[in-house]
């Protein structure tokens, strides 16, 4: 940890070590064994159903096992097979042939990576280890955050509160609508993130399977692998080059960074909110807000995710926009930034881990707000001029601007004072002054 260069395993490794099992080099590694292994598998007993080959169906029982008890000792005997190889995929079949040259399945080795390309092994293991860690660990992480929001936003239901646009006192609204706006914006990234369908590569040097339909030519090999890859749970792309497109992977990154601004947006509502004294905070015993100011209570769970997001945009970004560019059927580009894919993710969940703890420590302040309503009277303006619009009256806009605009202070006089000389029947006068900034809120 202290010696990690970056902190998402390095001082947050608390928070991101979940992730280590999809994204750390020994997770791609172990993904790598476990796509050749299956592969192989289905292969053996594809061949031995079309009567290419005589396979002992039990002799394939516990291959996955390799990969099931994969060890980091496992891990680093692949990494020493790479310095002769000075290629990690091919480190990785190595390692295999390795396991099996003891067994039964001696004699079938060559059919370990059969026909394949390096980028059938990455472009699938790294998908698959993306789906798996967004159904175990970040879906579940973000939908828990918006359950934490709707609590607010139940908690806060009818609690009048001055909105401000562009800075200034606007039309009332209410603590538990604002904190609804941000779940509802939630909720349809998550569909939208979950609807996107996950793809593979799987079909050769340059996606044609060619050595697959040149050894054996009666045999159904897109079929084949459309199977192996739906069994995954990914999509096989039918059409590719040597690489994955990679179009669903810059879906995935654009839909989180989508996500991120809205948590950005509503990190910097709620540093917003304290700053106006709306939220208190609660104090957590033993913590220091400034080495200098001792009274200090700083929003720095809110300042922490808005800081880990944006770093995570960031680096979404450059993944959404290079991933699918690749010369001709492929350049190595793609390779060294694929490696970076965890980073954002580790950004994120630090974030969500912030935003859990920020949103656990307010505390509503009542008063404040009621103090901002009672001095903010200009704001019923809006409701008495359409009320005067419905009956009919000329001018109510211009005269209630006439009434309000640059006034240092309307307070609740003045507005009465101004309906009692309206030439209005008087249930309208009633209704009008029945009107306040605590009620004027709308359905919401």
């Amino acid at each position: 940890m202290l010696h990690a260069i970056s902190p998402v395993d390095g001082r947050y490794e608390g928070r991101t070590k979940s992730l280590t099992p999809y994204f750390s080099e020994f997770g791609l590694i172990r993904y790598r064994v476990k796509i050749e292994i299956d592969y192989f598998k289905k292969l053996l007993l594809f061949l031995d159903k079309n009567g290419f080959l005589k396979v002992n169906p039990d002799d394939l029982e516990h291959i996955h096992m390799i990969y099931l008890q994969f060890s980091t000792e496992d891990a680093e005997h692949i990494q020493t097979i790479e310095k002769t190889t000075n290629h990690d995929v091919k480190a990785v079949e190595y390692f295999i042939k390795q396991k099996l040259e003891p067994t039964p399945l001696k004699p079938f080795l060559e059919f370990v990576h059969f026909g394949l390309t390096s980028q059938d092994i990455n472009n699938t293991a790294i998908p698959l280890s993306h789906k798996e860690c967004q159904d175990k660990i970040l879906l579940p992480m973000l939908k828990k955050l918006v359950s934490i929001i709707h609590e607010h936003a139940e908690s806060y239901k009818g609690m009048p509160m001055l909105a401000r646009t562009h800075g200034q006192p606007a039309s009332p609204t209410t603590l538990g609508k604002e904190f609804m706006v941000f779940k509802e914006r939630l909720d349809d990234q998550i569909a939208e993130l979950e609807n996107i369908r996950i793809k593979c590569k799987f079909g050769g040097a340059t996606g044609n399977f060619n050595a697959h339909k040149v050894t054996y030519p009666t045999l159904n090999w897109p079929e084949f692998a459309d199977d192996l890859c739906e069994a995954w749970g990914l999509y096989r792309s039918k059409y590719t080059t040597q690489i994955a497109h990679y179009d669903d992977l810059a879906s995935i990154a654009h839909v989180y960074q989508r996500i991120n601004t809205i948590l950005i947006d509503m990190c910097r509502d709620i540093w917003s909110y304290i700053s106006m004294d709306y939220f208190k905070q609660k104090v957590v015993a033993g913590e220091i807000g400034s080495s200098a100011m001792p009274h200090k209570v700083n929003p720095i769970d809110f300042e922490n995710a808005e800081g880990n997001l944006g770093m995570a945009n960031a680096i979404l970004g450059h993944l959404a926009e290079k991933l699918p560019i690749s010369r001709l059927q492929r350049d190595l580009t793609d390779s060294t930034v694929l490696r970076n894919w965890g980073v954002p993710f580790g950004h994120i969940l630090t974030a969500l881990f912030s935003l859990e703890k920020g949103l656990s420590k307010i505390v509503v302040n009542t008063k404040k707000m009621d103090e901002d309503l009672d001095n903010n009277w200009a704001v019923v303006a809006e409701a008495i001029q359409n009320i005067l619009r419905r009956e009919g009256v000329d001018k109510p806009y211009e005269s209630l601007k006439e009434l309000t605009r640059g006034k240092s202070s309307i307070t609740k006089e003045d507005i009465h004072e101004f309906i009692q000389h309206l030439n209005v029947g008087e249930n309208v006068k009633h209704e009008l002054l029945a009107i306040t900034p605590f009620n004027y809120t709308g359905y919401y």
